[in-house]
């Protein structure tokens, strides 16, 4: 425990911290949360860092409460947004509360115990509150000046701000004042963007109190090349399977470019401080293995979605972009790329043209198109390179059911037996 703070501060999690905050971790086990507003029906790879941050306290003896904004959610918080968001109706917001609820037990242990985490919802005690009692209780302890100054207030004031937003800080001040006075909590942790409505919440605390809380803020995590981290081509990156596939989510890790590879290695695997060195040292050297990115990659996929998806997508990446044994290829693995590559049903024709299966999967366009692509040694059946006389045998049906075929370096297209 005692060396807690100075290994998250390596790792990359603290940009700006309370005073005191480093002895108050060491003076004993704490109750800590993080909250998380339940306005997309899955939670994104951003979410992740600070899933994680509250992993490592719990691993280092202390209990986090995940809180999840069903109350806060019907308002939105303006925090790092240029433009007022949606209000959704409450069934949305209760339906995605629901299954953002399920991810994070992926993050963190809620089995009984000393630290077991604990997961609330905010609406509560925000959809039952009174307005005058709320604005006689915690309003008259907020003045407006100071608010103007809050970075998430000052972003917005030239494009406009609601009082619906204006209030939000209000709000997650009197969650930090609520959890501490039914569940000890005397810590919040949060993105950079929270810094002022964090504060807000320990000087609430001190005011109604006289207690000490305490706050620190992470990152907003961006990418060497200044793209947003967990955004794509394809959109965000999500958590759920059925919005970002396990396979396209192993992807996103894989592709880390080589100057991220170190932080993110810090901040999205439990690995040792010594284990990341090593590992970062021999990528260093040689950085065309890409092992970092492997072990960032196939850590994360298997925490998110389990180790048997990420076994699956593993040898389905390596099918598609690696060494490539048919013998050693399970059946599972071609599931994983039917729902990845453009795939066909076809009958199982023993003896089929290779010609007649490029133009069939949408590789070509014609009978001699395809035959000048072979002729060109562009055209691969199950990875080996093909010639005219090549067609499509039994042997070469992986399973009894499954074909790949590529043209070029980045086409492909998969067969299977109907």
């Amino acid at each position: 425990m005692t060396d807690l703070f100075q290994d998250l501060q390596w790792r990359g999690f603290v940009q700006q911290a309370t005073p005191g905050l480093d002895a108050h971790l060491r003076s004993g086990n704490r109750t800590v949360y993080c909250g998380f507003d339940p306005t997309a029906p899955s939670m994104q790879v951003g979410n992740a860092m600070p899933l994680m941050l509250l992993a490592h306290l719990q691993r280092g003896g202390h209990k986090p409460i995940v809180l999840m904004g069903g109350g806060t959610g019907l308002i939105g918080d303006p925090s790092g947004k240029s433009s007022e968001r949606p209000l959704l109706p409450p069934e949305v917001i209760k339906e995605n509360l629901q299954r953002q609820r399920d991810q994070t037990a992926r993050f963190i242990d809620f089995d009984p115990g000393k630290a077991a985490a604990l997961v609330l919802d905010n609406a509560k005690w925000l959809v039952a509150a009174k307005l005058v009692e709320f604005l006689r209780d915690v309003g008259k302890h907020f003045t407006v000046n100071v608010m103007l100054q809050k970075e998430s207030v000052k972003a917005r004031l030239e494009s406009g701000l609601s009082y619906t937003e204006f209030s939000y800080m209000l709000l997650q001040a009197f969650d930090f004042l609520q959890l501490f006075r039914t569940h000890q909590c005397t810590m919040q942790v949060g993105g950079s963007d929270q810094w002022g409505n964090i504060t807000a919440g320990v000087d609430l605390i001190r005011r109604v109190e006289s207690a000490e809380a305490h706050g620190f803020v992470a990152p907003l995590m961006a990418t060497a090349s200044g793209k947003k981290f967990g955004k794509t081509e394809a959109g965000a990156v999500w958590l759920d399977p059925a919005m970002t596939s396990p396979y396209q989510f192993y992807q996103f890790w894989i592709n880390t470019d080589d100057r991220d590879v170190l932080s993110y290695l810090k901040v999205f695997t439990f690995m040792s401080r010594a284990e990341i060195e090593a590992l970062h040292g021999r990528h260093a050297t040689n950085a065309a293995a890409r092992e970092a990115q492997s072990v960032l990659a196939r850590t994360m996929t298997a925490l998110v979605h389990g180790d048997a998806a990420a076994d699956s997508v593993v040898a389905a990446s390596r099918v598609l972009f690696g060494e490539f044994d048919p013998h050693g290829v399970t059946p599972q693995v071609f599931d994983v790329l039917a729902q990845e590559i453009p795939t066909i049903t076809v009958a199982k024709d023993n003896g089929m043209a290779l010609a007649d299966a490029l133009v069939q999967a949408g590789l070509a366009k014609s009978k001699g198109e395809a035959r000048r692509a072979i002729e060109q040694g562009g055209v691969y059946v199950n990875q080996q390179r093909a010639d005219l006389a090549k067609t499509i045998g039994n042997e070469d049906w992986i399973g009894g059911k499954s074909v790949l075929l590529r043209k070029g370096k980045k086409e492909y297209a998969l067969l299977r037996a109907g």
